[in-house]
């Protein structure tokens, strides 16, 4: 959606597939960082996307065994929003799709679920979806898989990703939140578990971390002992978990991180989760997208005019965004080794504070690093500046 916006500000005529009817699904990520931040500001919508409703985290705090153990600090980074944007993400989209509308060029179909591409010549010439109205084909100069960790785009296209693992798996849901409840979002460690909450107003957004592959042994536990283990957890949740009455309350992530060794095919590339499955680890699966779409724009928006990009143009894009991939995976593997992986390995017999965490504990400057990382990441983009009135082609983006 992003990538559609900059292109159809850019003057390319662009159309965007949404297989579902509307936006609304629960639990997909919501963290808006103060790189994507910046970029509305450099789209010239910051103000009116923070009119939204939002929450803002400053700072980070995590409780290891009770105490508190203060993670990431926002307040210093050189952005103009030094804070996350906690907003529903159907919000977003919406948001992003009613600017995109604005400029010509632009066209958002929902309901249409892509299903096989239109290659020609070895060459990517379009897709096949499915509509209510039945079989859709759009020709296109260039197709852009931008359709998630399951993408169907780059299973069509026959592209191979390197897997490198990930020892957690995160049980999604929500607990209600009562009004005299400080705003803290948080994470809980204690006795071999880990809890995130969003605050989200007037609920909770909870992630139970869990080893990878004990939902199977957790389930067989039963309700009863999945609420008892989130109200030791976590004191803020325990006058609501009362409302986990049903498993089909708990939603499963399947935790995957991964990478394509190939980004793109002639007429075809792929960008965010569809190229680089990210771990929830800082919530920056968002972040990497985002930055993707803006250099996919600023580095194709000058051969998307003139016709259909060559491979030396897509191969660039890849160079120039797989560096900061796989510096983000690196961490977020970094973390699951040193921190999450000790963690849940000491379940049942308390652990002892991961030293990462005891040196954000006794340094303050030390808050600085993860807040970089995850506020702003590796080689962070920006929004170049460009004509709404240049003549638009027809369909040389898709």
């Amino acid at each position: 959606m992003m990538l559609g916006l900059l292109l159809a500000r850019a003057g390319i005529d662009v159309i965007v597939l949404e297989k579902h009817r509307d936006f609304l699904r629960d639990f997909r990520g919501d963290t808006i960082h103060p790189s994507t931040l910046e970029i509305m500001y450099e789209l010239g919508v910051l103000e009116a996307f923070l009119n939204l409703p939002h929450d803002e985290v400053r700072e980070i705090d995590a409780y290891v065994e009770g105490t508190r153990v203060p993670f990431a600090d926002f307040t210093h980074l050189p952005t103009r929003c030094r804070f996350l944007a906690l907003m529903p993400q159907w919000n977003f989209l919406d948001f992003l799709a009613a600017n995109a509308r604005r400029h010509r060029g632009f066209a958002l179909r929902m309901q249409a679920e892509v299903n096989d591409l239109l290659v020609r010549s070895g060459e990517v010439h379009g897709l096949i979806a499915t509509t209510p109205e039945g079989r859709l084909e759009v020709a296109a100069d260039l197709v852009i898989g931008a359709d998630g960790r399951r993408s169907t785009v780059r299973e069509r296209a026959g592209l191979s990703a390197d897997e490198f693992g990930a020892p957690l798996d995160v049980l999604w849901f929500r607990l209600s939140r009562g009004d005299d409840e400080r705003a803290a979002t948080a994470g809980y460690v204690s006795d071999g578990h880990i809890l995130v909450m969003l605050n989200r107003g007037s609920y909770w957004q909870c992630g139970l971390v869990i080893a990878k592959g004990a939902f199977v042994r957790l389930r067989a536990a039963g309700l009863p002992a999945l609420r008892e283990r989130i109200a030791r957890l976590a004191p803020p949740a325990a006058g609501s978990v009362h409302e986990l009455t049903g498993w089909d309350a708990v939603s499963l992530l399947t935790v995957q991180v991964d990478r394509l060794r190939q980004w793109y095919q002639p007429g075809l590339l792929c960008i965010g989760d569809a190229a680089h499955a990210m771990s929830p680890v800082g919530g920056v699966g968002i972040n990497l997208a985002i930055q993707d779409a803006v250099a996919t724009s600023n580095l194709l928006t000058p051969a998307l005019r003139s016709g259909r990009p060559g491979l030396a143009e897509l191969q660039r894009l890849q160079r120039r965004r797989e560096l900061p991939t796989r510096m983000t995976q690196r961490f977020q593997m970094e973390i699951h080794k040193r921190v999450i992986a000790r963690v849940l390995a000491h379940a049942g017999d308390g652990g002892t504070l991961p030293w990462p965490l005891r040196q954000l504990q006794r340094h303050p400057l030390l808050r600085r690093i993860p807040a970089r990382l995850l506020g702003v990441g590796f080689r962070p983009e920006h929004v170049r500046a460009t004509r709404d009135d240049c003549q638009p082609r027809h369909n040389p983006a898709l």
